[in-house]
């Protein structure tokens, strides 16, 4: 799982970052909003931790731009403020929940975990008796859970987080292998293992564009 975290304290992200990472999270960090959207991260993150008060562009600012730009990602706010003015900005910007400095590492990973992973609705049916569980990660066909890699666990559910768009390969490489070089045709042969085990039209190519799932449709 991956976090992008926003925050211009060194020592703060520093310690967020060895905590996650100790969890077995990737962390990038950035110390102002601009730096952020100017990079790719901000499609392929799980979840977006940030720090109300940062430079250049405040993580408010920074989470309308991301959502201008149609990133629906969960994000958690970082603030010191009290002030139920800002609470109310931050969810009309759009996040999930906020988090009051200073707190519990352990506070803030069980608010990521409440988000990511406690939504009833985390079964998304994908053929006729096929489902795959986003919480765990696992591919049921006909109630029987399907072996996968983790590297198709990986690509199936970072297709489906982003469902309805359009993912080119060098993003989904970027998600999957992370800093590793890897040509489009180990994509391309991984995604057809994929598509051996799921219903065959589920993974569309978008020709010149990319990859695209869309929801099932009996």
């Amino acid at each position: 799982m991956r976090i992008t975290l926003l925050e211009d304290d060194s020592f703060i992200a520093e310690e967020i970052k060895i905590y996650f990472e100790m969890k077995d999270y990737q962390v990038g960090i950035f110390a102002n909003g601009e730096e952020l959207l100017n990079s790719p991260d901000i499609y392929t993150t799980d979840i977006f931790i940030l720090d109300i008060n940062t430079p250049i562009k405040n993580g408010i600012e920074t989470l309308e731009e991301l959502r201008k730009l149609e990133i629906k990602t969960p994000a958690v706010f970082l603030t010191s403020m009290s002030d139920i003015d800002y609470i109310k900005l931050g969810f009309d910007a759009g996040c999930s929940d906020y988090i009051r400095k200073p707190f519990h590492f352990e506070e803030l990973e069980i608010r990521i975990n409440n988000i990511l992973f406690s939504d009833d609705s985390s079964k998304i049916q994908i053929g006729k008796n096929q489902f795959f569980d986003i919480s765990r990660r696992e591919l049921i066909d006909n109630d029987k859970i399907v072996e996968l890699s983790e590297n198709e666990k990986n690509l199936l559910f970072f297709l489906i987080k982003n469902i309805d768009h359009i993912l080119n390969s060098s993003i989904i490489i970027d998600y999957i292998w992370r800093d590793k070089i890897v040509s489009d045709n180990t994509l391309r042969t991984l995604i057809k293992k994929l598509r051996s085990k799921i219903s065959s039209d589920f993974i569309k190519n978008i020709r010149g564009s990319g990859y695209k799932i869309q929801r099932y449709k009996e």
